[in-house]
């Protein structure tokens, strides 16, 4: 079946529009049962030659791929992971193997998050959860791993002595968040949250935005990245951050910060470090909503 499927796949991308092996990986994935992991393990290199490495894991595969983006990069892995499953004697045997890989199901049929998170990003159309290794620490024998996971404005961090246990870890924290931002129901009834327009915050009385009016935004080292959290919290409005691939010609790094507001509204922020340049943007948010909560 599962060589059925890949088949189908490649055929499908012969004779309809280009697929990616992006595209075609998800494709098989969704058929068979073993969703596609991509992880970031490293990003590197200076800001005229950066270099990204992605690895993807699909049932008992895990293949690497690099390259001057992020999207060459996962299109590296995935293409790696299409040729491995096409010539693999185990691929028609996805399911059986009851590890930690991060996307079959495990011994004892328990879900396994990892799996139980991308499927509901799926069907729900939101963005696929990102994870990224953010910390590998120990000696050889005892490594430990710090993951990030994603999902639309959720972020959660997983640790674990191997990225596939730290990946786990991730994912069901965000499913705990999901739940309990769902009422404490096991049926996830989260959505993002609906805009809020900012112009109308100058005649809000409301303790975080009175509190931001008197507040001074040139404390160095401030955790504006908390500060815009309570503010949206209170407002009811969502914030994400996205990083940008390339440096900056400095070579520090880029991150947009998007505001769920009505119009729309983006900041820019940049740093030497990824929690710097996160740190920036929302100190540039912090003000713009400063100015609109202090317009009369």
């Amino acid at each position: 079946m599962t060589e059925e499927c890949l088949l189908n796949s490649r055929q499908a991308q012969v004779a309809g529009p280009e697929k990616t092996p992006i595209h075609i990986l998800h494709e098989y994935g969704t058929k068979t049962g073993n969703l596609p992991v991509f992880v970031m393990e490293k990003a590197e290199g200076a800001a005229h030659q950066p270099n990204f490495v992605f690895t993807v894991t699909v049932g008992d595969i895990t293949c690497t791929g690099q390259g001057v983006s992020k999207k060459i990069a996962k299109h590296q892995a995935a293409e790696a992971a299409l040729k491995m499953l096409e010539s693999s004697p185990q691929a028609n045997l996805p399911m059986q193997k009851a590890e930690n890989d991060g996307c079959a199901l495990e011994s004892g049929d328990l879900p396994n998050p990892v799996g139980e998170l991308q499927e509901l990003a799926m069907q729900r159309g939101w963005h696929l959860p990102e994870y990224t290794v953010c910390m590998e620490a120990g000696p050889p024998h005892m490594k430990e791993f710090t993951v990030t996971c994603k999902l639309e404005t959720l972020s959660q961090t997983g640790v674990g002595n191997s990225k596939k246990l730290a990946k786990r870890a991730a994912a069901e924290k965000i499913l705990e968040e999901l739940r309990r931002l769902s009422g404490g129901s096991q049926l996830i009834t989260w959505t993002p949250k609906p805009s809020v327009c900012l112009e109308e915050l100058r005649n809000s009385s409301s303790e975080k935005i009175s509190l931001l009016r008197r507040t001074p935004l040139n404390v160095p080292n401030a955790d504006y990245i908390r500060m815009l959290r309570e503010v949206s919290e209170e407002q009811g409005f969502e914030v994400s951050y996205h990083d940008i691939d390339e440096l900056t010609v400095s070579g520090q790094y880029q991150c947009l910060t998007r505001l769920s507001s009505e119009p729309v509204t983006v900041f820019h922020g940049t740093g030497i470090s990824r929690a710097n340049a996160h740190n920036a943007a929302a100190h540039s948010a912090l003000q713009y909503i400063k100015m609109m909560a202090s317009i009369r």
